[in-house]
């Protein structure tokens, strides 16, 4: 019995991970509360998650604000940036259905197949943004073209953010579970996904500083601006 209740069990590294990820799905509630602030939050939770996956984890609520606060501008920007695009498309999607207007079948699919493009690209924007320094046009940049070089994982990813929408559609009764988890799970399994893919761009022998990073890929000495 003294085995099950230690730290180092397996039964309660799973506890403190739950514990964990509750708490970050807490300080997501509230620091998207203000919209303006998800940007920032979301790349606060990333950087804390990477750092969980990758067994570097410290205090998590002091890394989380850590963060927060230095990606504070450059997140907000990007963040209203999508905002403003998921307007249009909101826009446009109201145009479609209720303007009574017969559109080409080539400009609606036109619009969703951008719609896709975008939403692949926007898995990658918070966690480039929490772990590499770089502009918010080569941020965006590089996102693109990390959502079409690893399709697979991309789309894997997205199912991951999917699955609490779907979930919560067909069963009101984990609506509790998506409260407690719904953010940070999702963001959790993405990060086991990406992690890998961003160690690869990551200097091998220099040591740097959390958040002090630039993104390259070096493939037949090919650079991603950064």
């Amino acid at each position: 019995m003294g085995k099950f209740f230690d730290m180092d069990s397996p039964v309660m590294r799973v506890l403190n991970r739950v514990g964990d990820l509750m708490i970050l799905n807490f300080l997501m509630i509230l620091c998207c509360i203000p919209v303006i602030t998800a940007g920032a939050a979301f790349t606060a939770m990333h950087y804390v998650l990477l750092k969980i996956v990758r067994g570097e984890e410290g205090y998590l609520i002091k890394g989380f604000f850590k963060s927060f606060k230095e990606n504070f501008r450059q997140a907000t920007l990007i963040w209203l940036l999508m905002l403003l695009v998921v307007a249009v498309y909101v826009g446009d999607s109201l145009i479609f259905n209720y303007s009574g207007l017969t559109f080409p079948k080539a400009l609606v699919i036109a619009v969703v197949a951008v719609a896709v493009v975008l939403l692949m690209m926007a898995v990658y924007v918070f966690p480039l943004q929490a772990r590499f320094e770089n502009s918010i046009k080569n941020t965006l940049k590089n996102a693109m073209i990390l959502a079409f070089a690893n399709l697979p994982k991309t789309l894997l990813m997205i199912g991951c953010y999917i699955l609490p929408v779907v979930i919560a559609y067909f069963s009101t009764y984990a609506l509790l579970f998506v409260f407690m988890f719904g953010i940070s799970a999702p963001a959790y399994g993405a990060v086991w996904i990406y992690s890998g893919i961003f160690k690869k761009l990551e200097p091998e022998t220099e040591k740097i500083s959390d958040l002090d990073f630039s993104l390259r890929i070096d493939e037949g000495n090919k650079e991603i601006d950064g």
